[in-house]
């Protein structure tokens, strides 16, 4: 069974994640930042530091996380937030990939059952108080919303042009040949010479019945 993350005062959330936004980037996300810089006094500041860590909005030393500096960017902050949450509360995702969208009695059940605490245990209530906090500041996206890519248009041949025709039995087809005929005529003037030649050229070369 998972221990979840907590603090007592879920209500400092808001001043520290509200401080986190206005101030500048320190080198380190330390007691004294996070009680002078973001106003959570007290022994709510040592818990808000380690909680802060355990959000991974600072690293292991105490400097600033790359989520840090997303939840300051308003382009990326919502989804920063909804990252965080996702790693502090991991094993609650695990039970149901939608945890940010159960109801209240719903999610006090998933806690309950991850925890093995009682539903009305101070802790049990606590963390369910500290998710509802973190969860004004978030932005829940679909897991699935990326970006597609666009899709490969291929370039298919036609099939109707590749087609070769072909001859169906029974069918005929028409040809027409042409011949070019080259004649050396000889070097008369007698009408009767020619007249014999083209009578030759119709009678052996010219019938229909040859084609």
């Amino acid at each position: 069974m998972a221990s979840l993350p907590y603090i007592s005062s879920p209500g400092n959330i808001d001043k520290a994640l509200g401080g986190i936004k206005s101030a500048a980037v320190p080198d380190r996300v330390s007691q004294d930042f996070v009680k002078t810089i973001l106003k959570v006094a007290g022994s709510s500041g040592d818990q808000m530091t380690t909680f802060l860590k355990k959000l991974g909005l600072s690293n292991n030393d105490g400097t600033p996380s790359e989520l840090y500096k997303k939840f300051r960017n308003p382009t990326s902050s919502g989804s920063a937030i909804f990252a965080a949450i996702k790693h502090a509360y991991a094993p609650l995702y695990k039970r149901n990939e939608f945890m940010h969208e159960l109801t209240d009695a719903d999610l006090l059940g998933l806690v309950v059952e991850e925890t093995g605490q009682p539903h009305d245990a101070q802790p049990t209530r606590l963390i369910v108080s500290c998710i509802k906090h973190l969860k004004t500041f978030a932005k829940f996206e679909a897991e699935d919303s990326k970006t597609q890519p666009p899709a490969v248009v291929e370039d298919k041949p036609n099939p109707a042009n590749d087609r070769v025709p072909q001859r169906e039995t029974g069918t005929s087809l028409g040809l027409n040949i042409g011949y070019t005929i080259n004649l050396n005529l000889p070097a008369t003037s007698d009408p009767e010479v020619f007249d014999a030649i083209f009578k030759s050229l119709k009678e052996h070369l010219l019938r229909r019945d040859d084609a």
